[in-house]
C-alpha cells in the first residue's frame, strides 16, 4: 500500500521512565506529528522516587491554614521537592518547612498573567523577602498571541533579574491550552533567551492542563539546558510517568500523596 500521503517523520526523540517509553516524532520544521508510548521491561530501582520531582500544589482560592499545614506535613513525610501555594501562605510554609529540604514555591501574576511587569517584579521581590525559594510566573498571554514578543520577553526578563539576584529560581507558565503550536514554540524560545529556569505547561485555571505532546514539544524546543514542569490534571502515577518520560523534570500536582503511594505499590509488585 502506498504511503505517499503520510507526513514524513524527520526525526524522533525517545525517553524512558521505569517501565514506560515515550517516543515523539517531529517533521522537518520541528513540529510534533505523533507520540507513541510503549511498555518496556522495568529497570532496577535506582533509589530516586518520583516524589523528588513533585511540587505539591494547593492554589485553590478557598484554601485554609489547616489545608496548607497538611500540605506541608505531607511534603515532609513524602519528601516532595517543593510545595506550591498562593503568596499569602508563603510565610506559613516557610515556618513549617524551616530546616527541611522541601522548597517553598509560589506564584506571580497568577492565574491570568495580565498584570503589569512592574507589579510582577514587585510581587517577586516581596515574595523573596518572605522566604520563597521558587517563583512560578504566568506570561502575558495576550501579548504573546498578538506577536508582541519584546513585551513578553521583557516581562519575563525583569522577574528573572529580580529573582536571580537572590538565587531564587523562576518557572514561567505559558498556559499551553490557550496557545497554538507555533505560539508554544515561541514562548519556549523567549523563555530560554530570557534566562528562565523552567518552562511550565499550565496554571490549571484556564482549561486542560499538561499533555504528553506539549511536554515533549517544550523539551524539544528548550533542549536540556532548562527544566520543564508539567502541571494541571496529573492525578495518578501513570500520568506522572508519562510526563517524566516525555521530558518533564518537575511535576506540579495536588495529588502528590496518591502518586507516591501508587509508585510504592507498583514497585512492590515489580520486585515480588
Amino acid at each position: 500500500m502506498s504511503q505517499s500521503n503520510q507526513t514524513p517523520r524527520e526525526y524522533s526523540r525517545s525517553s524512558t521512565y521505569r517501565d514506560l517509553r515515550v517516543t515523539t516524532y517531529f517533521d522537518r520544521k520541528g513540529r510534533v506529528i505523533q507520540v507513541s508510548t510503549d511498555a518496556i521491561e522495568p529497570e532496577p530501582v535506582n533509589g530516586r522516587s518520583i516524589a523528588s520531582l513533585i511540587d505539591s500544589t494547593l492554589l485553590k482560592p478557598d484554601a485554609t491554614a489547616d489545608q496548607v499545614t497538611r500540605l506541608c506535613q505531607d511534603a515532609l513525610e513524602k519528601h516532595f521537592f517543593a510545595v506550591c501555594v498562593n503568596p499569602y501562605w508563603v510565610p506559613l510554609c516557610v515556618n513549617l518547612l524551616s530546616g527541611s529540604e522541601v522548597k517553598v514555591a509560589t506564584v506571580v501574576g497568577f492565574p491570568l498573567g495580565a498584570t503589569t511587569t512592574e507589579i510582577k517584579v514587585f510581587e517577586a521581590k516581596s515574595l523573596i523577602k518572605l522566604g520563597a525559594d521558587e517563583l512560578d510566573m504566568v506570561i502575558n498571554i495576550g501579548e504573546l498571541k498578538k506577536g508582541n514578543f519584546a513585551n513578553v520577553a521583557n516581562d519575563m526578563r525583569e522577574v528573572v533579574r529580580a529573582a536571580h539576584k537572590h538565587d531564587v529560581l523562576v518557572k514561567v507558565i505559558i498556559e499551553t491550552c490557550l496557545l497554538t503550536e507555533q505560539e508554544k514554540i515561541s514562548a519556549c524560545l523567549l523563555a530560554r533567551q530570557a534566562g528562565i529556569d523552567f518552562v511550565k505547561t499550565s496554571t490549571g485555571f484556564s482549561g486542560p492542563g499538561a499533555t504528553v505532546e506539549d511536554v515533549a514539544l517544550m523539551r524539544a524546543v528548550v533542549g536540556e539546558s532548562i527544566g520543564v514542569k508539567a502541571a494541571g490534571g496529573i492525578r495518578n502515577y501513570a500520568d506522572a510517568k508519562k510526563m517524566v518520560a516525555a521530558g518533564a523534570t518537575r511535576i506540579g500536582t495536588s495529588a502528590g500523596v496518591q502518586i507516591v503511594e501508587e509508585e510504592t505499590a507498583d514497585l512492590a509488585g515489580t520486585n515480588l
